[in-house]
């Protein structure tokens, strides 16, 4: 039955690509808000969700939105779910949450109140008096805004960002959702040579390898539900052996990582090696001042930006160097994301199309040349 409602919530700016994915996985229902996605779908659906989004932070299981301008009103909304159909007699089931321009504002206050909510509800289910949890984590998550609650659970465990292939990074890596997203947006394909001149931890390399093989970008962790017995764990099994009979190995894409920093290298390398694609990377040392063209290539970049003075304008006049060597035309594409609001500018050059992106808190633009 397909009467499970879900959330994953992504970065501002993916709406559209989050939304084509779960098309693809055969979501139901889609919604889309800003900064996250609902659609309905089995319990097969979580463990689908978790291996093969690319885009999302994280599958969350929607347990119910109502109301919430007092406690009273909290509480009763609360044990009114039917959390036992989720959360056994023995799970741990921890709250967390906020709250944003609600008549309720005190976290930790919320934070006991669903939880006592949740207690009376299980133990009118169970007939028990305490509860132990001693058993799987089913985190509870709430989110108060304008007196609106939503409670979801988390199925995911640590962000969907964390595939298991960096576990080192540069000074300023990019969040590795956000990287598949640009990915999507600079529309990479099976064959297609994709070059990153600052390439940093590899992370734009490695997504774009697992875009063009199919890679399930969770094939390499684990997720918090596969340990709840509230889901037969074959779904799991079933739906990783799937996603990785879809894997495409004859291919012809190619990625190719440049940095001037050896470190930055290393780690690149590194971190493909984890991610089991460098077979298909190529990394070196080299500054953009030397940088040579690869023919028919796409490149995506995160060049370094100033804080202090002394530095944005060193990141300025990266930005001439890189307008004058990556010199983008429609054979070779170029997609660069920054914060700087005059880069366009300083590169040369009006992008074709640019849409808004925020790498965390940092509110960016992703600038796309591509005629």
């Amino acid at each position: 039955m397909n009467d499970i409602t879900y959330c994953v919530p992504c970065h501002f700016g993916l709406e559209s690509v989050l939304k084509f994915e779960l098309g693809r996985i055969g979501a139901e229902n889609i919604t889309v808000s800003d900064g996250k996605l609902s659609f309905t779908g089995g319990e097969e659906m979580a463990a689908r969700a978790n291996y093969r989004l690319a885009t999302a932070e994280r599958v969350l299981i929607e347990l119910g939105t109502f109301r919430a301008e007092s406690f009273t009103q909290l509480f009763d909304s609360v044990k009114a779910l039917p959390l036992e159909r989720f959360i056994g007699r023995k799970d741990a089931f921890p709250v967390k949450g906020h709250c944003l321009d609600s008549k309720l504002h005190s976290v930790p206050d919320c934070q006991k109140i669903i939880k006592k909510a949740a207690v009376e509800r299980l133990r009118s289910k169970y007939a028990v008096s305490w509860f132990e949890e001693t058993g799987a984590v089913h985190q509870l998550q709430f989110v108060i805004r304008k007196d609106i609650c939503s409670l979801y659970l988390d199925t995911t465990g640590a962000g969907l960002h964390k595939r298991g292939y960096r576990q080192n990074s540069n000074e300023a890596p990019i969040k590795e959702t956000l990287a598949a997203g640009i990915v999507d947006l600079a529309r990479i394909r099976q064959d297609t040579a994709v070059v990153d001149p600052m390439c940093g931890s590899g992370t734009f390399l490695i997504e774009a390898a697992y875009k063009a093989a199919n890679i399930a970008p969770g094939l390499r962790r684990h997720f918090a539900a596969e340990q709840w017995e509230q889901f037969d764990k074959s779904i799991w099994r079933t739906e990783k052996e799937q996603a990785l009979a879809e894997v495409k190995k004859d291919i012809g894409f190619r990625g190719y990582g440049f940095d001037i920093d050896p470190e930055a290298v290393a780690l690149t390398v590194d971190n493909a090696k984890k991610a089991g694609v460098i077979s298909r990377i190529e990394a070196a040392k080299r500054d953009i001042a030397h940088f040579e063209r690869v023919p028919g290539a796409t490149v995506i970049v995160n060049p370094p930006y100033g804080e202090r003075m002394l530095e944005l304008r060193e990141a300025e006049e990266l930005y001439r160097v890189m307008g004058e060597k990556l010199a983008p035309t429609r054979d070779e594409p170029c997609f660069i994301i920054s914060p700087h609001e005059d880069f366009e500018k300083f590169f040369g050059r009006k992008a074709d199309k640019k849409r808004k992106l925020y790498n965390g808190m940092i509110k960016c633009e992703l600038f796309m040349y591509f005629k």
